[in-house]
C-alpha cells in the first residue's frame, strides 16, 4: 500500500489505495454520475453509476490541476 504522502515519481503508477471503506461524495447535481473520497492523501474518483468499475487517483496538485482545467473549460466537448 502506498504511503500517505503526496509526493510520486513522475511516470510512476497510481498507489494500491483501499477504498472499501471510502467515504463516496456525490456530485453538486445529485444524480451521482461523479463522486470522490478522500483517501490516505489521495483523492480518488469514479462512475457512481458503475462503482465497481475502476477510480481515477490524483495527489492534490494533480487534483487542483484537473481543478483548474476544469474551470477553465480545457475539457469542454464544444
Amino acid at each position: 500500500m502506498a504511503e500517505s504522502t503526496t509526493e510520486r515519481p513522475v511516470g510512476g503508477t497510481d498507489p494500491e489505495l483501499d477504498l472499501a471503506k471510502a467515504a463516496w461524495l456525490s456530485s453538486s447535481q445529485g444524480r451521482g454520475e461523479v463522486q470522490i473520497a478522500f483517501v490516505e492523501g489521495f483523492i480518488a474518483m469514479r462512475n457512481g453509476r458503475h462503482p465497481e468499475g475502476p477510480s481515477l487517483t490524483f495527489d492534490p496538485e494533480e487534483w487542483r490541476a484537473f481543478l483548474r482545467g476544469a474551470r477553465d473549460g480545457e475539457f469542454d466537448l464544444t
